[in-house]
């Protein structure tokens, strides 16, 4: 049986942590059990720096960072140094 979740626009959350801050945490882990201790500590600084820089800008932002440093193609859209755009 689906249940419908009872806020819409809620994001999804893994245990305290949003999506996006969550990837962060487990990119983080992955690299503590790689490289050391240090970044154990970096696992939960980092995603509460994020946290904290991400309230300050609209929902969506980072979808728009990764546009802007060329990771990600919105598709539909003119590119980042276009001048001029005629619809």
């Amino acid at each position: 049986m689906n249940r419908f979740p009872q806020y819409l626009s809620r994001p999804l959350q893994v245990l305290w942590w949003e999506v996006d801050e969550f990837v962060i945490v487990i990119i983080f882990f992955m690299l503590a059990m790689m490289f050391g201790y240090v970044f154990y500590i970096l696992m939960f600084i980092v995603p509460y720096l994020y946290s904290k820089n991400k309230n300050k800008y609209p929902r969506g932002f980072f979808k728009h960072i990764l546009y802007f440093v060329g990771v990600l193609k919105l598709n539909g859209y003119p590119t980042y140094f276009e001048r001029e755009f005629i619809e």
